[in-house]
């Protein structure tokens, strides 16, 4: 797939719904007794293996239409008949494997060849601290993994590294385990599984601490189905906003994005920076406030990102590299390890296509440096199948000298289906097949 330099990019556009939403919606009214309507689920295929999974675990799954999926949850999970194939959602396989803890049930997890690549201790270990039993099939911490639960004891977790997957994990566990199970967090972590638990009928504590906070449930609370509205993701909105803030002439706005103050470090960070990025009809969709977001093309200035943002963004820093390409002066983004071990070692990949394309960066190992300038552009960039480095790229084609072309686009999909049909509609040059 080829990005070329465009002419102005105009238009309203809505992103696709949010998928760390979309997979706790789908697990949670499989958890559930009864009916939950689902609006604005994405339909993308890391999302699609999901509702696959938790059909295989005894839910009724339904199509309504675009976007629109009925769940009807047995109140709990019966073993599978097969291999719970997870694709590449990493998300999905961590959710899943702490719901799956709390039940008498032996089931097996497998994903694709970038998700047996991740690491899975993180999760494992403090379900297994609370009974769960785990059998390695390769290695002791890849994919694929039997799992064994029920019976599970309380756990009292401290984080060393704000995540919400493995936040979400430990209490979708502890919803099955004797007692109150917490989890604290130095930093604070998107609170997604809090905020739709409540929403599932489930009572949440959440104390404040420092930076952080203690979140708790008391186990033996059933959860019942309702209706869920799944707002815009920002992580997916971040793509066509970019390219209106590097495209010379661009206004763009994304309708219906979430706004969580959890989620929006990106926008903060591209605040300071000096982008002209506007936020109007700000309202409140499935318990999380959203709002329309505008960008229009900003003449930008490097910054330093701060290390306690990362949590709110981490998913966000290749696209924030990508338009750090165009700002002037040196972008700097450290304490980001945790992108080495995303779908792809996203600093070096990020790193070797930005230089590629005639950028100059400095790569650390828990963070890189990007100077900005002039974008030559001209490259065909390695993704290793991931999507955020594909289309972080495609947007740096599209204001770059040259046309950047990416080599395994085909993973767009997993989070962001229709992104080329999004994008072309606003203007952007995108082609596929062969530079």
């Amino acid at each position: 797939m080829t990005a070329r330099r465009s002419p102005a990019l105009i238009g309203v556009t809505r992103a696709p719904g949010d998928k760390s939403m979309s997979h706790r919606a789908m697990i949670f009214g499989a958890m559930a007794t009864g009916v939950t309507e689902i609006e604005g689920l994405l339909e993308g295929d890391d999302v699609l293996a999901t509702a696959r999974a938790v059909e295989a675990f005894g839910a009724t799954v339904e199509r309504l239409g675009e976007g629109r999926w009925r769940v009807t949850g047995q109140g709990g999970f019966r073993t599978p008949g097969g291999v719970i194939d997870c694709g590449n959602a990493g998300t999905g396989v961590r959710l899943l494997m702490g719901a799956a803890a709390g039940y008498p049930i032996t089931v097996t997890f497998d994903g694709d060849a970038s998700l047996r690549k991740r690491p899975m201790k993180r999760v494992t270990g403090p379900l297994a601290d609370m009974g769960a039993r785990f059998e390695w099939q390769a290695d002791d911490d890849r994919l694929p993994v039997a799992v064994s639960g029920g019976g599970l004891t309380v756990i009292d977790y401290v984080q060393t590294v704000a995540s919400a997957q493995i936040k979400s994990a430990i209490l979708l566990a502890g919803l099955n385990a004797d007692g109150v199970t917490t989890v604290t967090e130095p930093e604070k972590s998107r609170d997604h599984t809090e905020r739709m638990l409540r929403a599932f009928g489930v009572e949440v504590g959440v104390l404040p601490m420092g930076e952080g906070w203690k979140v708790s449930l008391q186990g033996g609370q059933s959860l019942t189905g309702t209706a869920v509205a799944v707002p815009g993701d920002p992580s997916s909105a971040a793509f066509p906003l970019a390219a209106g803030l590097v495209v010379p002439g661009s206004v763009v706005t994304v309708e219906g994005v979430m706004l969580n103050a959890l989620r929006t470090g990106l926008f903060e960070t591209w605040r300071e920076m000096g982008a002209d990025l506007t936020i109007a009809n700000r309202r409140m969709a499935g318990g999380e406030e959203v709002g329309d977001i505008t960008a229009r093309h900003s003449a930008l200035k490097g910054v330093v990102v701060p290390e306690e943002r990362a949590a709110s963004m981490i998913d966000e820093y290749p696209i924030l590299a990508a338009t750090a390409a165009f700002a002037e002066g040196a972008t700097v983004m450290r304490g980001i390890g945790e992108m080495r071990v995303k779908e792809s070692d996203r600093i070096a990949l990020m790193a070797a296509g930005l230089q590629a394309c005639g950028v100059k960066v400095e790569e650390e190992p828990e963070g890189f440096t990007v100077t900005g300038g002039p974008v030559r552009g001209g490259a065909t960039v390695t993704t290793h199948g991931d999507h955020r480095i594909a289309m972080s790229h495609l947007v740096l084609g599209l204001a770059a000298d040259e046309a950047v072309t990416v080599d395994e686009p085909g993973m767009i999909a997993t989070s962001f289906p229709g992104f080329v049909e999004l994008m072309q509609g606003l203007g952007a040059i995108v082609e596929t097949g062969d530079a």
